[in-house]
């Protein structure tokens, strides 16, 4: 807050241009017939505290007699200004203040040519820009997920065949050596624990690459700028500059995002910014995203996960407009100041416990919430309801599991994924997004599909072959990095070959949508992008927003996520696409 400065007998008034002087007279005139107000307050610091809205103020002089005819008559005023400068009131008043303060600094404070423009400034001049800033964001985000799919490809892999091969044979050994092989306790560790955590946890190399590259971008200081960039995008949708800060919180795990909410002042502000929090892709829908390109879009893969996040970010645009112009209308907003960190340099010390913290924090989850809902699909894939087989031995179209979900798989018909399989991934996803593939990992029989028993190997054999694969995987990173760039400077291999458990889900989504299984697999993520966030993050909402809130978050998320995914599927037939 910056006051009007008094030198002796001397008044140094700051000019905030002819129309705001011209309102700044008009209410003076009006505190000056209020003897109540003129003895407390300054006319012209009171007119000013009125026009930029203070709420402070505001209570203060409602609370004073005969104050009516100032507060309607300041916000006229404040209208009239803000349909002048298309902007608010208080922004205005700032940067004349600033530009006041610039012009006394450059008056008596002499500076080395060297010194007056930083390079944090220099770089600002570009990153922050109203024009630029928000292009320069996106393609920010956009080389995020590039590195993120061709840096963690090859590691993907290495996981995968880490799991499938060596710690697969070595469970089964083991339990060869209880006397438990091909007993119901081999089908819980392969079918269960292994085929379900096993599934999620190919996916850690993803979100390492994902919270690596973030990480850079926060300690050099560019996520405080993104937040800067993002402030008038957020007045257009009537809420304050800090909501954003949530929103980027949500693209690591909505949980925190809808804590990080109590830093807004306003209780109209949280509930919206809560509203819009889950459509930002947090950081467990990452392996459905990844799955489901490389499978559908394999030479684009980086380019649809980008487009998944930026469509989430696109509807909660949409989202937030209609809102606060219907349940959550809206009025003036306040500015958003915030201090630019420097740019600087990231130390790997930073990067790593960064990265570390919250990689861990999805590994926790795959050994509790992950392993116990695997646990349970397992006993339901192995309770017969139909067919000859017997406990843990039945197929898995005959089983509980199945007839649950062929309940439900009329509702996604429409929206192409209306298999058993897809309809009860999505189901188990109400647990925790991670759990959609985990779930997919143990309801598609993959095991027919693959060759017959390899050659045993020894312990040291497997792990030779371990750290063999690792290099070849490091390796492969390396070559991947120049494609980023479009440059080439290795011989072209050629494509990968799918896994068995994406051959699968590519031929189920194929099947159960009449050939259109590159539009349902799109559908399939738009859902998982929109539909209603984990159990641990509903029960968040509800201890943050409240239970009617909770209950319309949820419900319509489900109904915009089927919606959306039903135009999606059902337009690109009608456009012969997919």
């Amino acid at each position: 807050m910056i006051h009007d400065l008094a030198y002796t007998s001397k008044i140094i008034l700051v000019d905030y241009g002819k129309e705001v002087e011209h309102e700044i007279a008009f209410l003076e005139e009006i505190i000056k017939n209020n003897p109540l107000l003129e003895s407390v307050y300054r006319s012209r610091w009171l007119a000013i505290k009125l026009l930029e809205s203070d709420d402070e103020i505001i209570s203060r002089v409602k609370t004073v007699p005969n104050s009516e005819q100032l507060l309607e008559k300041a916000k006229l005023s404040v209208e009239h200004l803000r349909s002048i400068y298309d902007d608010d009131v208080d922004i205005i008043i700032a940067d004349r203040r600033y530009g006041w303060i610039n012009g006394l600094m450059r008056e008596t404070v002499t500076r080395s040519s060297q010194s007056r423009i930083t390079l944090s400034d220099k770089i600002d001049k570009v990153v922050t820009n109203r024009v630029l800033g928000i292009p320069i964001f996106l393609v920010m985000m956009w080389f995020v997920f590039k590195f993120t799919t061709d840096v963690a490809g090859p590691f993907l892999d290495w996981v995968d065949g880490v799991i499938a091969g060596p710690i697969t044979s070595w469970v089964v050994a083991l339990l060869g050596l209880m006397g438990l092989g091909g007993s119901w306790v081999e089908s819980l560790f392969m079918d269960g624990i292994i085929a379900g955590v096993g599934g999620v946890l190919v996916f850690v190399p993803v979100l390492m690459s994902l919270y690596l590259a973030l990480a850079v971008l926060e300690d050099s200081g560019y996520m405080a700028r993104a937040a800067f960039v993002m402030d008038r995008l957020m007045h257009v949708l009537g809420l304050h500059g800090k909501s954003f800060l949530p929103m980027i919180v949500g693209f690591g795990c909505t949980v925190p995002a809808f804590y990080a909410t109590r830093t807004l002042e306003n209780e109209r502000d949280r509930i919206l910014t809560g509203l819009l929090v889950p459509f930002m892709s947090c950081g467990a829908r990452l392996p459905v995203y990844v799955l489901f390109a490389a499978i559908f879009f394999p030479q684009n893969a980086g380019t649809m996960i980008f487009i998944m996040y930026i469509l989430g970010i696109a509807i909660a645009i949409i989202l937030g407009m209609l809102l606060k112009n219907t349940i959550f209308k809206t009025k003036h907003k306040g500015s958003f100041v915030m201090e630019l960190p420097p740019y600087r340099l990231p130390t790997l010390k930073g990067i790593w416990i960064n990265m570390w913290e919250r990689t861990s924090s999805f590994v926790k989850k795959a050994w509790t919430i992950i392993l116990g809902t695997s646990i349970v699909i397992w006993l339901l894939l192995a309770i017969p309801i139909g067919g000859s087989g017997e406990f843990a031995s039945t197929d898995v179209d005959n089983s509980a599991f199945a007839g649950f979900s062929r309940i439900l798989a009329p509702v996604f018909k429409p929206a192409g994924f209306g298999s058993w399989e897809a309809s009860g991934s999505i189901i188990t996803g109400f647990v925790a997004k991670e759990v959609v593939v985990s779930t997919m990992s143990q309801v598609y029989d993959v095991e027919a599909e693959e060759e017959g028993a390899e050659e045993p190997t020894t312990i040291l054999e497997d792990i030779g072959s371990i750290l063999s694969s690792f290099v070849q995987s490091t390796i492969d990173t390396v070559k991947s990095i120049p494609l980023m760039v479009g440059i080439n400077l290795f011989e072209d291999e050629g494509e990968e070959d799918l896994t068995g458990l994406m051959v699968a889900i590519q031929d189920g989504f194929t099947k159960s949508s009449n050939g259109h299984g590159m539009l349902a697999g799109l559908a399939f993520m738009i859902f998982t992008l929109l539909y209603t966030p984990c159990m641990v993050a509903v029960a968040a909402e509800r201890q943050e927003f409240g239970t009617k809130w909770m209950w319309v978050s949820i419900i319509g998320q489900f109904l915009l996520a089927w919606i959306v995914s039903v135009i999606v599927f059902q337009g690109g037939i009608i456009l012969g696409l997919g």
